[in-house]
């Protein structure tokens, strides 16, 4: 019988973002979960598109937001930032075995938001004549997916809840600054998008904490230790509190970040 698990693998394995999207959409996370059952990754995860061309951060050009080209690609980088959240969720699902139901459930719900998030931002970003692939990217979110592949608290901690939650810092400033350059359409998109990943990153809360109960870990503590071990990029501010506050971290989080920060 197929499962939610296995299900996923196949949006997961797809190298034609539009199919990778549609595929995702049409998940049914109904399907039992498959929680126990051991499942091999097939070699290929995630399903890749020839373009855009890969290269590291810093190597991505710089395009002034004067001209239609540089809006567009930052529109691009968003867009790519969403193709991978997919196959992040996806891969939750299908990768770690052994957790609560909710869980599976959860991230198939968030890997069809994502979904959602990359289609929408894909049409806007057509609408300039440019489409996915037309810019360089860089693999930022999916090399720290690949080197916490082992290791499900870890891919908690440091996925949703560090990489992805700086999506929430970026949001306002991305939008202020693509409605400064005279897009207005990019405005209510990115709202709808902010408000769906405080949820994102709520669940990342939640299952990280989950598991630190689980092994008698301190949340504080153990993040601390993860970040000096898998070293993700140093965050910076100015951090969304309020939009961290409602995605579920703490006071003494948000303290510990400023500090981390500084």
């Amino acid at each position: 019988m197929t499962t939610l698990r296995i299900a996923a693998i196949r949006p997961l394995l797809e190298t034609s973002p539009s199919e990778k999207a549609r595929l995702t959409l049409a998940l049914d996370t109904r399907l039992p979960c498959g929680a126990d059952a051991p499942i091999a990754m097939p070699p290929g995860v995630p399903g890749r598109p020839l373009r855009p061309r890969h290269v590291k951060a810093t190597e991505l050009q710089q395009r002034s937001l004067r001209s239609a080209e540089g809006r567009a690609a930052l529109i691009h980088s968003i867009v790519h930032i969403e193709l991978n959240a997919i196959d992040l969720a996806l891969d939750a699902v299908a990768r770690f075995a052994g957790m609560p139901e909710p869980f599976y459930q959860d991230w198939g719900r968030i890997a069809k938001e994502e979904a959602q998030h990359f289609t929408l931002l894909r049409n806007h970003l057509c609408s300039y004549g440019y489409d996915y692939g037309d810019f360089d990217a860089h693999k930022g979110l999916w090399d720290m997916a690949e080197r916490t592949s082992d290791n499900l608290l870890a891919r908690m901690a440091l996925v949703p809840r560090t990489l992805e939650a700086r999506g929430l810092d970026a949001s306002p400033q991305v939008k202020k600054k693509l409605i400064g350059a005279g897009d207005a359409k990019a405005g209510p998109i990115l709202d709808l998008i902010l408000r769906e990943e405080i949820g994102h990153v709520a669940v990342g809360n939640y299952w990280y904490r989950w598991l630190c109960a689980q092994q008698a870990r301190d949340p504080i503590a153990t993040y601390a230790a993860l970040v000096q071990h898998y070293a993700p990029p140093k965050l910076r501010r100015p951090f969304n509190l309020e939009a961290r506050r409602l995605a579920g971290f703490d006071e003494q989080e948000l303290q510990a970040l400023e500090i981390q920060s500084s």
